[in-house]
């Protein structure tokens, strides 16, 4: 009798186990199935509040149109990135890998810098991944209760605290692809 319930035991143990796998494998499995990001955000640098709507497309492309008076556009072809004001006519280029862009927009580089490390327990609301490359130190959040990226913190090129707050996250949207094409100079 004990060997059947030792039995019982243990095959219940291993039908169950997978049921209960860890919040940073379920972060990984969201991140693997992941072909593109759409959502609103609000970023703060250095005080100054930013909002918007961005959409994200693995590897290392973005498009994000901010709310302001000077509507001003970032994109990421995955090489360069454009910031440009809409209303003068004013562009900033970069090189993607000279951001800590490049490691947030480069999923299968969160997956592997994730799977390695250990999480943290942000106001029992968060699960954070604290990531170090290089220069650059990012810290990327995640919602505890769905397991969904919810924002992001690093330094800009200037040495700027950017703290971004991204929600209403929709998960492989249908995108128009020339969405990244970087704008033309006027």
């Amino acid at each position: 009798m004990l060997k059947k319930i030792i039995f019982i035991f243990f095959f219940t143990l291993n039908i169950t186990e997978p049921l209960f796998a860890s919040a940073k494998d379920q972060i990984i499995d969201n991140l693997v199935k992941t072909k593109n990001l759409t959502f609103s955000f609000k970023q703060t640098i250095n005080e100054k509040i930013e909002e918007g709507d961005c959409i994200i497309e693995y590897p290392k492309k973005i498009f994000c149109s901010y709310n302001n008076k000077n509507k001003k556009i970032m994109v990421s072809n995955g090489k360069s990135l454009v910031i440009k004001n809409q209303v003068n006519n004013q562009y900033y280029f970069y090189q993607l890998k000279k951001t800590p862009l490049e490691l947030i927009l480069d999923k299968n580089f969160l997956i592997n810098q994730i799977s390695k490390l250990e999480s943290k327990n942000i106001d029992n609301k968060y699960i954070n991944f604290t990531i170090i490359n290089n220069k650059n130190k990012i810290n990327i959040f995640f919602d505890k209760n769905t397991l969904n990226l919810v924002g992001w913190q690093t330094e800009d090129i200037y040495q700027n605290l950017v703290i971004t707050y991204i929600y209403k996250v929709k998960l492989n949207q249908k995108i128009k692809k020339n969405i990244f094409t970087l704008p033309n100079m006027n």
